[in-house]
């Protein structure tokens, strides 16, 4: 009888049992976080189909710049997250960690922008609550628009802070050694995870900040 990997968990029968488990547990989370971005979004879009010149004059007050420099470095992470989980599969310890360290300092690159993005905002008294401040007629619209944009892009941006972390945790396992062609659910499960992230923003980048410009 061969020896059972060292990662394999005593419940699991083999590593394929443990790895089909992990992926089933991971998609049910992902629907759980579809549905809860999906109750945003359908938010946003009622909202807005009340009063689409109030939103569209709002979200002028974005910047689509440094929207769209986020838009590239996610689009960028997650080619460097698909080559992270490539390297983990082919059994290179030196491009794992390699991409890995690329993932993690393009992820905080798009933070540094939104936060850059964030004291802008503050800086330009839109942040919704007593001090808001949206000259013309579709102040209280405008301060409806800013809600949603804080609440969309603050959850999508905990959780880059998050999908961060898991790059980092990884970074560390990968560094002693801990994954190899035989197991690397990990790294898969956590690519599943940042390129989910990833599709979130590629729908909030257009809703946010391109719809109703001229």
């Amino acid at each position: 009888m061969s020896e059972a990997h060292p990662a394999l968990a005593h419940h699991f029968e083999d590593a394929e049992q443990q790895h089909e488990a992990a992926s089933l547990g991971m998609w049910a989370f992902l629907i759980t976080e579809i549905m809860f971005f999906g109750g945003l979004f359908a938010g946003y879009a009622v909202y807005r189909m009340k009063s689409p010149e109030g939103f569209a004059e709002a979200s002028h007050h974005l910047d689509i710049a440094l929207g769209g420099v986020n838009t590239a470095v996610l689009i960028a992470s997650s080619l460097t997250m698909a080559l992270t989980v490539r390297a983990a599969q082919m059994g290179s310890r030196r491009f794992l960690m390699l991409f890995l360290i690329l993932t993690i300092a393009l992820g905080s690159v798009f933070l540094g922008v939104k936060v850059v993005e964030y004291t802008h905002k503050f800086e330009e008294s839109l942040i919704p609550g007593r001090h808001f401040n949206f000259e013309g007629m579709y102040s209280r619209t405008a301060e409806m628009f800013f809600f949603f944009y804080f609440a969309m892009t603050g959850m999508h941006a905990l959780h880059m802070i998050i999908g961060v972390g898991l790059m980092l945790a990884l970074l560390v396992m990968a560094h002693r050694g801990r994954f190899s062609p035989e197991y690397y659910s990990p790294v898969e499960l956590s690519g599943l995870y940042w390129h989910f992230v990833y599709i979130v923003w590629i729908f909030l980048f257009p809703l946010l900040y391109l719809i109703g410009r001229h």
